[in-house]
């Protein structure tokens, strides 16, 4: 049961799972007036470091709940290169295996957008040439370099920064509820502060042998089916979903799916008996960035009320992927990704030579897998000045993309929540999706007769269905009014941040009831001045 107090009285609701924007954990009215001191912990965050788009979760939703009136810090490691201008903490000792400790300092950042910044400085561990790991595979030590990120952010909670809730992000963060709920059991300042875990990507678990126990400094007795251990090896996502108070994913299908075999990586069955605490947020898009009217690398702003600026886009992003500019009035399909068989690029694969049977232009950006990489090399020789590719990580070419292609594919075999399709949408570039997880939450397949929908989706996993598909919008595209249609509808959706905001601090207000924990009503003092005495303890019993 979810539990909130307004003006002394008590009010239970029946906890509502697999949420968007337009359900709730708690009504809105329990939010007036509270502010919530939100600490952040991942394994990256934009403007510092990158390699998915959790980075892009972890700059947005913070400067999103600032503008709702909440307070926010984020915990990152410093990896190489990462500037910051002061030292917070000269040194913090962390306790490992044995005998073992570790020393590491806390740097601080600037505030950008309201948000503040901290940086577990330990250069042994993180000041390496990647971030996870190189060309060889991840980096051994992986267990050890994270569960000294988690020991260093509750640190951070507990001497710097005290917060009201904890939102920690994938199995890199995952120990922090682990370690709150055991080691730092007997802690009154940290032990009741809520944890709030969030899956962006239920396929990546961190895992590692038994002995990631000891090495890593990790409570023994935390290693039970109950626990941690999954087939004899120690699983750190696991720990996340088994002891936070509230889970949340980046989609309310993805929510659904991670509970079945298909999509659940083995977890399937601890993700269901934790429905109840589990919400679905799909992730927003940051319009300041991402919009054909700012957009600044693109050769023309416009919007849906003066859509010609689109016309010199394309014509833009012919000349830059080197596409012969008399193809302007074919049809261009876009594709930015990472080269993986999640993204589904085994059914391109199948299906490139008959796709490319069709009047059309390819324009393919991205890096990843070898064979992916050979593949679309191989497209551009066999079909000159119809496919062009650039294998590399570029955002103004993807920004040109997205602004200059007429078609959006995304044809992945599993999609969380997805970026892509929403920024589509915006710059009126239909897209065309298996319907998965974010995908299908967020593109409705048009309908001619009632002239409604957003793009295209198909839903059984093969080539051939995503060829069908593919040529139902090629079909459309010859129709100008009814092409015009499907693009005014997708740019006029809004998915912004705001409103995945809104039910995040939703997710915290519950989270804080579900431990007994009394609403908050003001927000904290500064914790430059001092530090304030912890919201996060239960209130003592009294009797009368």
């Amino acid at each position: 049961m979810c539990r909130a107090r307004e003006k002394g009285t008590l009010y239970v609701q029946a906890c509502l799972t697999l949420l968007d924007a337009s359900d709730s954990v708690i009504p809105s009215r329990f939010l007036r007036g509270c502010i919530v001191r939100i600490l952040f912990v991942a394994s990256e965050g934009l403007p510092f470091s990158k390699t998915g788009g959790l980075a892009d979760v972890v700059e947005a939703l913070p400067k999103a709940l600032v503008g709702l009136g909440h307070e926010v810090a984020v915990v990152l490691p410093r990896y190489r290169g990462t500037k910051t201008p002061g030292l917070v903490l000269p040194g913090i000792t962390i306790p490992m295996g044995g005998t073992r400790l570790r020393f590491p300092s806390v740097e601080g950042a600037s505030p950008a957008s309201g948000v503040r910044y901290f940086f577990v400085d330990d250069p042994a561990y993180f000041d390496r040439d990647h971030l996870y790991g190189g060309p060889s595979g991840d980096y051994p030590d992986n267990a050890e370099r994270y569960s000294e990120f988690c020991k260093a952010a509750i640190e951070i909670a507990k001497q710097v920064w005290p917060p009201d809730v904890i939102h920690c992000h994938d199995w890199q963060a995952a120990l922090v509820p682990v370690l709150l709920r055991t080691s730092y059991g007997d802690d009154p300042m940290v032990r009741d502060i809520p944890v709030v875990f969030t899956i962006h990507n239920m396929g990546y678990h961190g895992l590692f042998g038994r002995d990631a126990l000891e090495r890593a400094g990790i409570p023994v007795g935390v290693f039970h089916p109950a626990g941690i251990e999954f087939f004899g090896n120690v699983n750190f996502l696991k720990g996340g979903l088994v002891f936070s108070d509230y889970l949340t994913t980046v989609s309310r299908k993805y929510a659904l799916e991670i509970q079945t075999r298909e999509y659940g990586y083995g977890l399937d069955g601890v993700v269901r008996g934790r429905a109840d605490r589990l919400v679905g947020i799909l992730n927003g898009v940051d319009y300041g960035v991402w919009s054909p009217e700012r957009d600044k690398f693109i050769a023309a702003k416009y919007s849906a009320r003066d859509l010609s600026g689109k016309q010199l886009c394309k014509q833009a992003l012919l000349e830059s992927f080197g596409l012969p500019s008399e193809h302007i009035a074919k049809p261009v399909i876009g594709v930015v990704s990472r080269f993986a068989d999640q993204k589904g690029f085994d059914l391109i694969a199948q299906e490139a030579h008959e796709l490319m049977l069709e009047d059309l232009l390819l324009v393919v950006l991205g890096t990843g897998e070898r064979k992916y990489e050979e593949l679309f090399r191989a497209l551009a020789a066999a079909y000159p000045g119809r496919v062009g590719v650039k294998i590399a990580y570029d955002n103004a070419a993807a920004h040109k993309i997205e602004a200059g292609a007429d078609m959006f594919l995304m044809p992945s075999r599993y999609e969380p929540s997805g970026l892509n399709q929403m920024y589509s949408l915006k710059y009126g570039t239909v897209p065309i999706v298996r319907a998965t997880g974010g995908l299908d939450d967020t593109i409705e397949s048009y309908d001619v007769e009632h002239g409604t929908g957003t793009g295209f989706k198909f839903s059984e996993y093969s080539g051939s269905a995503m060829l069908r598909c593919v040529r139902q919008a090629l079909h459309l595209f010859a129709d100008e009014r009814i092409w015009r249609r499907i693009q005014l509808n997708g740019m006029a959706k809004d998915y912004s941040w705001k409103a995945s905001a809104v039910e995040y601090a939703k997710v915290y207000v519950a989270a804080r009831a579900a431990r007994g924990l009394p609403p908050i009503q003001e927000p904290a003092p500064p914790a430059r001045e001092a530090v304030p005495a912890p919201r996060n303890q239960k209130p003592a019993t009294t009797s009368n």
